[in-house]
């Protein structure tokens, strides 16, 4: 029988659909070949990863960070998938950590050290995720469908939201790189070009242009993590410690519709913790990349909470960046007071507090009670979240530490340490510290047609009485 002459029973799909017979029969890449692409895969998504978190912090444009964190995160949950599949391969030692090839390394390397978010932006998302698009997509064309099924099914997941990356990149590049940027970053963009040639693509499959040593422009000094968060011109005050959203929340005596409003900035001012998490990751060494990919989703869940404090905002009819003075001075202080291990701790720590009756369930039953649904359906999922956080920090700090009571002390010795000197940022002249909560309430009763309830309107604490308020709430917890 010759082969165009085989017929599957009643006509149906062959090798359970995956592929075609003449597409099951067609010799494809052999192991070697697969695995130096897959190699190759592993290491883009693991620098454009990289990339990521070293730029969320210092990144100020607020949407910027968001998307930085979202990228961040598909990236390690990629690179963690190839790395398995390399391990079935017949590939010991995995040789995963050995750079695949000079040239590539110092493309990311040039992006990497990008002088600013023009550059940036079109570094990533206008040539590396495109090569990275299109050297998946040339594996799923040269492979054998059937026989290399496992590495076809990951490139397929893969390519899903690399596309997506490379699709909000565009937008993004669209709007921040003017004329004038491509005329400046002509000769680098030509160099990124020479780079990937002399690497014979991303995957290695093209003939390599050899050129001598890798040339470098902005990566001929190293990159220097900087921990100092930035925050675009909607953050004007990143000092301001003048609204202490817990005490409002807490207090008994003041009505539920407005707490949903501080629980939106409580979710809001969450921007701190992928800038934290991020001077975690991008200083922490010699883990498991599992530790990695875990951190990775802390992190991005962290954003989310931001942006879900983000919509409550608009949708409650609320300009967020004329009326809310979200303040940077966790992550600032603990970027750069602490190491990345107290940082860590501080992080567990906290989130111990956020489990008992004063924390997420009582949000989530706030929310419940105000009758606004989307603030229950934000602080039910925040809530879910923490849950999830709290394992990532037993699974990773607290087996660092040695047990949980040994963890939470250290955890409460670093927070102790930790400056945050709001009397010498007034003095300083860095904040007036102003009280932005009755413009912000007044706006919200007019919005809502609300007749503003005076006792609301007129609150107002210290930030000594906010911390005395406090400790006695976690004392009675």
């Amino acid at each position: 029988m010759k082969p165009e002459e085989y017929r599957p029973y009643h006509d149906l799909p062959p090798v359970a659909g995956v592929a075609t017979m003449d597409e099951a029969m067609r010799i494809g890449l052999s192991i070697d070949d697969c695995v130096r692409r897959l190699k190759r895969h592993h290491w883009a998504f693991r620098r454009l990863h990289e990339i990521f978190i070293k730029h969320i912090a210092d990144e100020p444009i607020y949407e910027l960070k968001m998307g930085f964190s979202l990228h961040a995160y598909y990236c390690v949950e990629h690179a963690a998938a190839w790395r398995q599949r390399v391990a079935e391969m017949r590939e010991p030692p995995l040789g995963l950590d050995v750079v695949p090839d000079a040239a590539l390394e110092v493309f990311f390397d040039e992006i990497l050290a990008a002088p600013h978010t023009a550059a940036l932006v079109l570094g990533i998302y206008e040539h590396a995720v495109p090569a990275l698009r299109a050297a998946l997509a040339r594996h799923l064309a040269e492979t054998n469908r059937l026989v290399d099924h496992p590495s076809c099914r990951i490139c397929r997941f893969a390519l899903i939201e690399v596309e997506e990356m490379e699709t909000y990149g565009a937008q993004c590049v669209a709007r921040l790189v003017t004329p004038a940027h491509r005329a400046e970053l002509a000769p680098w963009v030509a160099l990124l070009g020479r780079l990937l040639a002399q690497a014979g693509g991303l995957d290695g499959v093209a003939a390599a242009v050899e050129s001598g040593a890798p040339e470098r422009q902005f990566s001929g000094r190293p990159h220097v993590f900087a921990r100092k968060p930035r925050r675009d011109e909607r953050f004007p005050d990143p000092y301001n410690m003048g609204v202490h959203a817990e005490v409002f929340l807490y207090d008994e005596k003041m009505p539920l519709e407005p707490k949903t409003l501080m629980m939106y900035y409580k979710r809001l001012r969450e921007i701190d913790v992928p800038e934290m998490m991020a001077s975690i990751l991008a200083e922490t060494v010699g883990k498991p990349w599992d530790y990695t990919v875990d951190m990775t989703r802390q992190l991005w869940d962290e954003a989310r909470h931001a942006m879900m404090g983000e919509v409550g905002f608009v949708r409650a009819g609320i300009d967020w960046g004329k009326y809310v003075l979200v303040n940077s001075t966790w992550s600032l202080a603990l970027n750069t007071q602490l190491s990345p291990l107290e940082r860590h701790a501080v992080l567990y720590y906290i989130e111990q507090g956020l489990m008992p009756k004063t924390g997420k369930r009582f949000e989530w039953e706030v929310g419940v009670a105000s009758g606004d649904r989307f603030s229950a359906m934000v602080q039910d999922y925040d809530w879910a979240d923490e849950v999830l956080h709290a394992r990532i920090g037993r699974d990773w700090y607290v087996k660092e530490i040695g047990d949980t009571r040994k963890a939470v002390d250290f955890g409460d010795k670093c927070w102790s340490s930790v400056m945050i000197d709001w009397r010498s940022y007034l003095e300083q002249g860095l904040t007036r510290h102003e009280n932005w909560w009755p413009a912000l309430y007044l706006e919200w009763c007019r919005v809502n047609a609300r007749t503003p309830d005076p006792a609301v309107l007129a609150y107002h604490t210290t930030y000594e009485a906010a911390r005395a308020d406090l400790q006695a709430i976690s004392a009675s917890a």
